[in-house]
Parts: structure tokens; C-alpha cells; sequence
């Protein structure tokens, strides 16, 4: 094994000691009554865009910066920049995985990035299987069906993505949480309207 080789199985040894101290933390798998582990995805992730340990916050600033501005917030400007080769895939399934902070806002703003006709549904559903997130995406996908039920990408994926196990989604956002609810205007009664992508 040459130096730089050797360099990087460090660097990725030290990388997944710390994703495994933050899976064991207070977790969004953790709240779901679910077992977190520690992704490849999130490994990958966190080497690529240079955060490491700062995954969590690099990947919502990522988002609201790709059209989750819903969440806009201040960011630490030491943050890495955005990396485009990273799909926005990638980046929503990674904000709803088990070893994620347990932070509402996280899965929320990834149901807005990912809210957009342009997501392919069947590469979104196989991700989501790969990282163990479908019980998320498919709340997401129930929630979304009460405002708008032919919103794409959610629509097809309650066709095509069977539950495949069974967690506590009675502690995942309420369906009013990924909408704007406008009610009773000027103009009389505004139905909910679902968080989209740079909305």
C-alpha cells in the first residue's frame, strides 16, 4: 500500500469512527423506535464535499441553497461550498437517514428539494431502499397526497414502493408541515399548497 493510499484508508477510518459516535447520538432512528447504521452514503458524502463530521449541516445549507428556501437560515460561511456533482437524490435521502440528527426541519427540507417533477421516482424509491429511508419517503408521500395528490415525484412512488417495515411515523412532521396553509383570505378559503422546490 503506497502513502496516499494509506492516507486515505486513514482519513476514511477516522471518518466512519466519527459518523458511528453521531449514529449513536440522539437520532432520527433513534425517534423512530428504528436502528440507525452507518451509511456508505453518508461516507461518501461526507469525503466528497469536504464537511466530514459536519455532514448534517453541509446538507441542509446544500438544500435550501438548491431550492429548499423554505429553511433559510444563517450558515457558518466555514461550511464547504456545494459540490454540483452531487444529485439532489443524494442529498434529500442522505437529510432523512436513521443516523441523522433528530431534527424535524432536516426531513422537511429534503421533502422540498425532492418535491419536483424532474426527480425520477424509481432511481429516488431504489436509493431510498439501498440508505433503509422508504418508511420516511413514504410518510412524505402520504402526507403530500392530502394537499395534492398527483404531485410528482410522491404520486408514483405510493404506486410503486410498498412498505417494507414498520417504524413509529406517528414521530415523523405532521402533513401540515410540508405544506403552506394559506386558510381563510380576503378572497375566502385557500386550500393547502405543498412545499415545492425553490417556492
Amino acid at each position: 500500500m503506497n502513502h496516499a493510499s494509506r492516507f486515505t484508508f486513514h482519513s476514511d477510518t477516522l471518518l466512519l469512527m466519527e459518523l458511528k459516535e453521531q449514529a449513536s447520538a440522539g437520532t432520527s432512528a433513534h425517534k423512530l423506535g428504528d436502528t440507525a447504521h452507518v451509511s456508505g452514503l453518508a461516507i461518501r458524502l461526507a469525503r466528497l464535499s469536504g464537511a466530514g463530521d459536519r455532514l448534517p449541516e453541509w446538507l441542509l445549507k446544500t438544500a435550501v441553497e438548491r431550492g429548499a428556501k423554505h429553511y433559510q437560515r444563517d450558515f457558518d460561511p466555514s461550511l464547504p461550498p456545494d459540490n454540483p456533482g452531487i444529485p439532489d437524490k443524494e442529498i434529500g435521502v442522505a437529510l432523512w437517514l436513521g443516523q441523522m440528527p433528530d431534527e424535524p426541519w432536516l426531513i422537511r427540507a429534503a421533502a422540498q428539494l425532492l418535491s419536483s417533477p424532474h426527480m425520477e421516482p424509481q432511481r429516488l424509491a431504489r436509493l431510498a431502499e439501498m440508505e433503509r429511508v422508504e418508511p420516511v419517503l413514504l410518510h412524505i408521500a402520504a402526507a403530500c397526497e392530502r394537499v395534492d395528490e398527483d404531485l410528482e415525484p410522491w404520486a408514483t412512488l405510493r404506486r410503486r414502493l410498498p412498505p417494507r417495515r414498520i417504524v413509529r411515523t406517528d414521530s415523523l412532521p405532521h402533513w401540515t408541515r410540508f405544506a403552506i396553509l394559506p386558510g381563510l383570505t380576503r378572497d375566502g378559503y385557500a386550500p393547502p399548497r405543498w412545499l415545492t422546490g425553490r417556492e
